[in-house]
């Protein structure tokens, strides 16, 4: 009996699409309160008065919370360099933050205050009496300007690694492999640009909401969307200065999240009010609360320069990243070191430089996304082969054929691609051929009444390839259990699992991997999720590791669950933590290091066309393919292809997230343009190859993260082919392609 490999429905399907699905924002409980939250709305400045006196004597409030109010006053993922709350009155100094320094708010999301009523209408009229008075304090908003010696200091803090803080660099990574300096000299052609890659706006479904109130264990329970329950009741017990076991954290349904919940928004808070008031405080967020206050995806400032032989072999490659970390660290120097590991792409480069850098600046905070890193590295690395190519007179499959990496090769910090066989030829050669690379026709240059025709049509291809889990030395881990009940067969299996299901069909798969490691058909299988009442980590759903690492912690527990049923317990019970073979943080010297344990590859292949006249880019046709290891449930990874394909088109083309000063002027969906349903392509083939990781239950390797990485070096290719214009910045936006188009003559 098997359904791994088999295209079954989804679990939570039928509820998602009736509407019987609840997600945070629809939970209610009896006696419930509301909460607002007062942004600082200022970029760089110290609050030099709170008065609250008004708004707490405003009609239904029942509350007001500022800095003095938290315990412990801060958070961060990776550095506790957050505030939760910014005001003059904080109690006390933190690890990271003086008194004095939790006066000062560093972007415009800041938050100052809390105020909590009866209605979500009092808070919101109660918000607006608080009297502030701030003064303003010298902002900085390119990261380049920030590395500057004279630029004003957001933080003094320490890094991640609890060193002093000697400027705005929050952490810089080297790589040197070989002579780049010799490889330069032997190169018969260089090329060398400069690149910028955008901010981009997750815009999931559901805006940032939860719940919190106590539990009948006295627990402080959150009602949250997050992508890592563990993570999320740690940092809430911290900021709390209370043991973790106090704190409960569970997800209900999940309007999606792309890395964009995995830093903290309203945990923390609901957590501080429902144990202050101990009545549920309910929370939701507006779509323009949305975009202003969460993090966005790292905007990235490049100089690359790479070298090749006339026969197209690669002899040396060096790149400058200077990556906008925004105010907080976030996943920062974790995003950082994915740009690092593949700005100079997934190719055999003897002579390597990367100097990387991300920097504080007074920007909205820039955090994971999907790809974390991958697509900003890989349209530098991309770019840089098409250009290549193309001045080569060669084929840009053909070059990428001659250097791709291959089994036993290493990367840039000269450890080799682990985890199994390293695809990346078969790859791009089964994309290359269900594209039909080389067949294509270029549109009719005139009309039929002899007119320059205006609409042109290219076509481009990429190559990438990104870690599966997490690197650089972070435990990976990830832990289940199971407890099988029936008499002499079994009835049904209880599967615990803790990762979270923010729309990518994992818990189907979950379920999929548990029935045929039992042998027992799919309706036996009962599963309880993402709640830290019965659940320990399964990690968080990111890094394209979760069907990975949750995959083998499942087979554990059910050989363990299994053992103890054949010795007659009953019920079976078994509990397993899956470890991944162990990384490490690459060296401070030449960035040498086995930073990863698994890696996926994908080929991406692109027809657009381009109206020259209106600078219109539509996306025609997309080839996706895909080393899976295994695949599970072959349409969710249909669905995670496309998905990660309109997204990526979003991020290309359309989606222009403008800020000023550190203001965000595009805080709504009618002027931040996502993708409709007019321009998803005529045809996106979805190609899965199996080549068995070995690390994954059954040979499977993650792949959520893969088919956004390449595209939009793809895409500025076909926009080249057809116009003859390379653009080495995005979004592709109407105005910038007539401009590009106009200058190039």
């Amino acid at each position: 009996m098997t359904v791994l490999g088999h295209s079954l429905p989804r679990l939570d399907a039928r509820a998602k699409v009736t509407g019987k699905a609840k997600y945070p924002g629809d939970i209610d409980l009896p006696n419930q309160l509301w909460m607002k939250v007062l942004f600082a709305n200022r970029p760089h400045a110290r609050i030099t008065r709170l008065d609250t006196s008004n708004a707490r004597h405003a009609p239904g409030v029942i509350a007001i919370f500022t800095a003095q109010d938290v315990p412990v006053n801060e958070y961060g993922l990776n550095v506790f360099d957050n505030p939760v709350l910014c005001g003059p009155d904080a109690h006390s100094d933190t690890a990271h933050f003086s008194r004095e320094a939790q006066t000062i708010v560093r972007w415009i999301g800041d938050k100052v205050a809390l105020v909590v009523a009866e209605t979500e209408r009092q808070a919101e009229h109660a918000r607006e009496l608080i009297e502030i008075e701030y003064e303003d304090l010298p902002a900085v908003f390119d990261p380049r300007d920030a590395m500057k010696a004279d630029a004003p200091r957001l933080h003094h803090g320490k890094s991640e690694e609890g060193v002093a803080l000697e400027s705005n660099v929050l952490r810089t990574y080297r790589v040197r492999k070989g002579d780049v300096e010799k490889g330069f000299a032997d190169a018969d052609v260089i090329i060398e640009d400069e690149y910028h890659t955008p901010m981009q706006e997750h815009a999931y479904l559901q805006p940032e909401a939860g719940l919190g109130y106590i539990d009948e264990e006295g627990r402080i329970t959150v009602i949250v969307a997050g992508q890592w329950t563990w993570e999320d009741q740690h940092q809430i017990a911290h900021a709390l200065a209370l043991p973790p076991e106090k704190i409960r954290v569970l997800y209900p349904a999940i309007g999606g999240a792309f890395g964009g919940r995995e830093d903290e928004s309203v945990q923390i808070i609901l957590a501080l009010a429902a144990w202050k008031l101990q009545r549920p405080v309910k929370i939701i967020w507006s779509r323009e609360e949305s975009i202003k206050y969460h993090a966005k995806r790292h905007q990235m400032f490049f100089r690359a320069k790479t070298g090749a032989k006339q026969d197209g072999t690669l002899v040396a490659a060096s790149v400058e990243a200077i990556a906008d970390a925004g105010a907080y660290a976030y996943t920062s120097t974790k995003v950082l070191f994915n740009t690092t590991l593949t700005c100079a792409g997934p190719y055999r480069i003897p002579n390597v430089s990367v100097d990387a850098y991300t920097v504080y600046t007074n920007n909205v905070p820039q955090a994971a996304f999907r790809g974390f890193g991958a697509p900003q590295g890989h349209f530098v690395a991309e770019s840089q082969m098409n250009k290549l190519a193309e001045k080569l007179g060669m084929d840009p499959v053909a070059l990428r054929m001659k250097n791709l990496l291959r089994d036993g090769d290493e990367t840039v910090t000269r450890a080799p691609l682990v985890g199994g066989h390293v695809s990346l030829v078969e790859v791009l050669e089964e994309c290359a051929r269900k594209f039909g690379w080389g067949e294509g026709e270029k549109r009719e240059t005139r009309n039929e009444w002899g007119f320059e025709n205006p609409v042109k049509r290219g076509y481009g291809i990429a190559s990438g390839f990104k870690n599966i889990g997490f690197s650089i030395g972070f435990p990976e881990r990830s832990w289940a259990a199971i407890e099988l009940r029936g008499g002499v067969e079994i009835e049904h299996a209880e599967i615990f699992i803790a990762g979270a299901e923010c729309g990518q069909g994992h818990h189907t798969a979950m379920a999929q991997v548990a029935a045929h490691a039992l042998n027992l058909p799919l309706e036996r299988i009962n599963l309880h999720v993402s709640d830290t009442a019965f659940t320990d980590t399964s990690g968080s759903a990111s890094a394209s590791r979760l069907t990975t690492m949750a995959g083998r912690a499942i087979l554990g527990a059910a050989d363990a669950a299994m053992e103890k049923w054949h010795n007659e317990e009953r019920p079976a019970r078994g509990e397993f933590m899956f470890h991944a073979p162990p990384t490490e943080m690459i060296d401070d010297v030449d960035g040498h290091g086995q930073s990863n344990f698994l890696y996926g590859y994908v080929a991406q292949a692109v027809e657009v066309e381009v109206d020259t006249e209106t600078g219109q880019v539509r996306v025609v046709r997309v080839t996706s393919a895909h080393d899976v290891g295994k695949a599970v449930n072959p349409q969710m990874i249909e669905g995670q292809i496309e998905g990660g394909v309109m997204q990526a088109l979003g991020y290309t083309i359309t989606e222009n997230f403008v800020t000023k000063e550190g203001r965000v002027l595009t805080p709504y969906l009618n002027n931040y343009l996502m993708p409709g349903v007019l321009d998803i392509p005529e045809r996106v083939d979805s190609v899965i190859m199996e080549f068995p990781s070995d690390v994954g239950a059954y040979g499977i390797r993650g792949m959520a993260e893969m088919p956004y990485i390449p595209f939009a070096a793809a895409v500025i290719a076909a926009v080249h082919d057809a116009t003859g214009v390379w653009f080495n910045e995005f979004p592709l936006t109407p105005w910038r392609v007539v401009e590009g188009v106009k200058a190039e003559g």
